[in-house]
C-alpha cells in the first residue's frame, strides 16, 4: 500500500523547519547508507547527532503521534528517528531497496523496516526533478508532493530519486516497524478502519453492525500483531 498522508506539517511548522534547515550542517549522505545504497546515493544529509536533526526529528515524531491517518495505516511499534536529506545540482539516488534492519545510533536498538516514509519539506515548484519513483505491481509511481505531505510505502519496494536539476529538494525520511509485518494484512486493517470511521459518522457509535465490525477489526489485529 502506498499512501499520501496530507498536511502532516502545517504552515507554522514548515516555517520553523525552513529556518532551522537554512543554517544546518549538511554532510555527505553516504554516511547512513548500506553497501548497495552507497553505490547509488548522491545527496546531502544532516548528521544524526546534530542539534538541528534532533529538534526537527522530535517535531516530526510529535506530528506522527497526532496523525490518525498515519497511526491507522502504519500501526507503528517503533519509529526510526527521522533523518533529513537535500538534493541539488544534479544529485540523485539510484534504484535500491532499503536495509531490512536499521540500528539507532548510540543505542544499539534494532528497528525492522516494514515501511519507508518521505516527508516533503520543499514545495514542488521550487525545484525540477527530484521525483520519488516507487515500483509496485502497477509499475513505477512518480511521487512529488506539496511541502508538509508525506508518502508512506512498503520498505520492500524498489525505489529511487530522480536528479534534481534546479533548486533544492529537502525532505525528512525514516522507517517504521509495524505491529503487523505483512503489507497485505496492514492494507486490510486500514480499509476496515476507514470503513468503521465512515459508518460511525453515518449510523452512530452503538449500531450493532458497527460494534460487530469493530470487533472483527480488533480480532484480526490480535491475530496478526507480532
Amino acid at each position: 500500500m502506498i499512501l499520501n498522508v496530507e498536511k502532516l506539517l502545517d504552515a507554522a511548522a514548515l516555517a520553523r523547519f525552513r529556518a532551522v534547515l537554512a543554517s544546518a550542517p549538511w554532510a555527505d549522505g553516504k554516511v547512513t547508507a548500506g553497501y548497495q545504497s552507497a553505490l547509488a546515493k548522491r545527496n546531502l544529509q544532516l548528521p544524526e547527532n546534530s542539534a538541528a536533526a534532533r529538534e526537527l526529528g522530535a517535531a516530526v515524531e510529535a506530528a506522527l503521534g497526532r496523525s490518525l491517518m498515519f497511526q491507522a495505516a502504519a500501526l507503528p511499534a517503533r519509529i526510526f528517528p527521522p533523518l533529513f536529506n537535500r538534493y541539488e545540482g544534479g544529485q540523485d539516488f539510484g534504484t535500491h531497496v532499503d536495509n531490512a534492519i536499521r540500528i539507532v545510533g548510540g543505542t544499539g536498538e534494532r528497528v525492522r523496516t516494514d515501511l519507508s516514509a518521505t516527508l516533503f519539506l520543499t514545495e514542488p515548484d521550487d525545484y525540477d526533478g527530484g521525483e520519488l519513483l516507487i515500483e509496485d505491481v502497477h509499475g513505477a509511481q512518480s511521487i512529488k508532493l506539496p511541502a508538509g505531505d508525506m508518502i508512506l510505502y512498503p520498505a520492500t519496494s524498489l525505489h529511487r530519486v530522480t536528479p534534481v536539476t534546479r533548486g533544492a529538494r529537502i525532505a525528512s525520511f525514516f522507517w517504521v516497524q509495524s505491529l503487523v509485518r505483512d503489507d497485505g494484512q496492514r492494507a486490510i486493517l486500514f480499509d476496515m478502519d476507514m470503513a468503521i470511521q465512515r459508518l460511525r459518522s453515518d449510523v452512530g457509535d452503538d449500531h450493532p453492525s458497527l460494534v460487530a465490525l469493530t470487533g472483527c477489526y480488533h480480532n484480526l489485529l490480535r491475530r496478526w500483531a507480532l
